[in-house]
This record gives structure tokens, C-alpha cells and sequence, in this order.
């Protein structure tokens, strides 16, 4: 199984993602990690990516979920899929399930500001909710409790408890 943990920009996907994977005893990749450098470069300057930019990083992630699907690998990957279309683009079977962190901007706002040493910032957050279309075909857990609360959450609604 393939679960994408999914939001925006400092929801939470890297932390409630890698400890889920550890209490799976799974895999854990960050979508980040597929970025090209030009848009990494771009983000850190507080500029938004647009379709354009995600089109080469989707197709890389999406290479990765099929090869984790025909090796039988079961991975949490950390990954905003902000659009109905990138969502359809990532998920190529049924071995793949959306976990939606959602939260307000405010509260997502004040934890950016917290947050020190990664590449996006508070600056991109508006475009980021701009450009979410929320999941219908996912499980939508709230992230106002603490990550080892919403990964308990996950896990019950994902029948992995």
C-alpha cells in the first residue's frame, strides 16, 4: 500500500508522515525530495510553482509510486497534491490512499513562522490554499492535535490500527 500524506505547506505532511511510517515499520519518502533544483530555488525566494513547474516533479513521484506498487513496497510519501489533477496524476491503482491534513491558515501560518530551515515558507502559503482543491476520495484528519493523535486518527480510518 501507498499512502500520501497531502496539504499544504507546513500542515504537517513531513512529521505526522515519517512517524506514521515508523509506527508501520514502512517506508517514508518526502515529495520534496523530488523537486528539481530550479524549483527549490524558486520556493526559497517565496515564489509559488506553477503547473508548469510541478508537471517534471508529478512524473517523477509518479515513477516512484509504481515502481513502490510493482515491488510491493509499502510507503508513506509526504506530498502536497494541492489539485484534483496532480491527485489522478500520483495515483496510478488502488494500492493508493490519500491521507488529507487539514487545517486553518491561520493556524497553518503561525506554525510556519515557527519553522526554521526549509525551503517553503509563510510567503507561499495564500498560493498554496489558493490552489487547493480539497480531496473527496481521501481521509481528512484535522491537525489541531498532536502529530501522535492524528496518526492514531490515520490509522483507524485506514484500518491500520
Amino acid at each position: 500500500m501507498i499512502v500520501i500524506v497531502m496539504g499544504v505547506t507546513g500542515a504537517g505532511k513531513t512529521t505526522v508522515g515519517s512517524l506514521l511510517a515508523e509506527q508501520l515499520g514502512w517506508q517514508f519518502a518526502d515529495a520534496d525530495d523530488f523537486h528539481p533544483p530550479e524549483n527549490v530555488e524558486k520556493m526559497s525566494r517565496g515564489i509559488a510553482l506553477d503547473d508548469a513547474d510541478r508537471g517534471p516533479w508529478l512524473r517523477r513521484i509518479r515513477a516512484a509510486v509504481v515502481t513502490w506498487i510493482r515491488e510491493g513496497d509499502n510507503v508513506v510519501l509526504a506530498c502536497s497534491a494541492l489539485k484534483r489533477i496532480y491527485r489522478e496524476e500520483l495515483a496510478p491503482g488502488p494500492e493508493l490512499r490519500f491521507v488529507y491534513l487539514k487545517g486553518s491558515a491561520a493556524l497553518i501560518a503561525e506554525r510556519l513562522r515557527a519553522r526554521h530551515g526549509h525551503f517553503a515558507g509563510a510567503q507561499i502559503l495564500a498560493g498554496q490554499f489558493a490552489d487547493l482543491e480539497e480531496p473527496h476520495q481521501a481521509v481528512t484528519v484535522e491537525i489541531d492535535p498532536d502529530p501522535e493523535q492524528i496518526v492514531s486518527e490515520i490509522r483507524q480510518k485506514l484500518g491500520l490500527a
